[in-house]
């Protein structure tokens, strides 16, 4: 074959590794394949020029041999061609890829729809499909203008805008809205007490305040009258205003002070049973081995548990003085979780009585905040 033949089918440089690399070369050349430049990597490598034909046949020798093949370079016409059309394909592609971006392009995919409170976004969808504007369309078929002129025909909708944004399409929509209808309140209520205690300040927009500071109140008692002006020219009217006054919360609380209480050691035993016709089948059982315990049982579903902790009796004695001022601060802590957010505890007045052991505590706190029940 001509030299010009083989550069046009391709020839390739194969390194091959084997025990006895003379043995795949006489393989080779009884086969009639033409080997070019052989040279001895080493004792079991040799490398060597075959054409790309004769590839078959290299194959078919180094599994005979048990030999491994790997090939170094490549030349001839066959791999230029190779080379040039997987670029023609990989040019191709490419173009195919930016026409079909490009017709996809033209387009609506989606349709984002944005409104307020009443108008839902799938009523304004509906209307838009009664209007052959869906996902899928082409842009050149769909004129915002006229979609925005179409649903303003409707009297739920003020005002809408459409706008295409690449291959989404966006509209926002005003729902119209009728007017408030202002119902006016012609009410006429005295302010009344709505507890026990004692008028600090008296604030009256409108009404005749009936009580003034230093009055004490009962809870119904009226504080401001719907009545406004002097004897003999007077005339009802709407009572409005504040009251502030200070009103009194009683707690009453009993505080050992003196004796023995029971905490965990630590220890624990665990029992571990099933239930089997209504009867117990114990897996692990406890057998009393503490004095005083506490027991927690975990139901599960097919094997019950109870775990029992042991407990030891200490004696404890608490200061007196510190019993009362944490014992206040906490129902104080109580008192201002039920407050309303502008009542202010101006004092408290503690009471308590020992008796034996134990401390009665008895708190008033008293409290500034507005009492009128409008």
């Amino acid at each position: 074959m001509s030299k010009a033949s083989n550069n046009y089918k391709g020839t390739i440089e194969v390194e091959v590794q084997c025990l006895i690399p003379e043995r795949i070369i006489n393989l080779l050349w009884n086969k009639g394949v033409i080997i070019k430049n052989v040279r001895k990597v080493n004792i079991s490598t040799v490398r060597f020029y075959i054409s790309i034909r004769d590839y078959k046949h290299l194959e078919e020798s180094a599994k005979a041999t048990n030999s491994k093949i790997r090939i170094t370079s490549r030349s001839g016409m066959h791999f230029i061609i190779m080379k040039v059309k997987r670029y023609l394909s990989f040019a191709a592609g490419s173009v195919l890829f930016l026409v079909l971006i490009y017709y996809m392009s033209t387009f609506i995919w989606s349709i984002e729809i944005e409104t307020e409170k009443y108008l839902s976004p799938y009523e304004v969808r509906k209307y838009l499909m009664d209007l052959g504007v869906r996902p899928g369309i082409k842009k050149k078929d769909t004129s915002v203008a006229r979609i925005e002129e179409e649903m303003k025909k409707r009297e739920d909708i003020m005002w809408i805008r459409a706008r295409v944004e690449g291959s989404k399409m966006k509209i926002k929509v005003a729902e119209r809205k009728s007017p408030p209808i202002i119902e006016e309140d012609n009410s006429i209520n005295n302010i009344i007490s709505k507890m026990d205690g004692e008028v600090i300040r008296v604030y009256t927009v409108s009404g005749t305040a009936i009580v003034k500071p230093g009055d004490l109140v009962k809870k119904g008692d009226i504080l401001i009258n719907a009545e406004q002006g002097k004897e003999g020219a007077t005339y009802i009217t709407k009572a409005e205003g504040d009251v502030i006054a200070k009103t009194f919360y009683e707690f009453n609380k009993s505080i050992k002070l003196k004796g023995t209480l029971k905490e965990p050691t630590g220890n624990m035993k665990e029992e571990r049973y099933i239930y089997i016709y209504g009867k117990k089948l114990y897996l692990k059982k406890y057998n009393n081995e503490y004095k005083n315990y506490k027991s927690i049982e975990d139901s599960g579903k097919f094997i019950k548990k109870v775990i029992y902790y042991e407990l030891k009796e200490i004696n404890f004695e608490k200061d007196e003085n510190q019993v009362i001022k944490q014992s206040t601060e906490e129902l104080k802590e109580q008192l201002i979780k039920e407050l309303p957010i502008d009542c202010k505890i101006l004092d408290s007045i503690i009471n308590k009585e020992k008796i034996e052991d134990a401390l009665n505590l008895n708190v008033i706190f008293i409290v500034e905040q507005n009492i009128s029940l409008k």
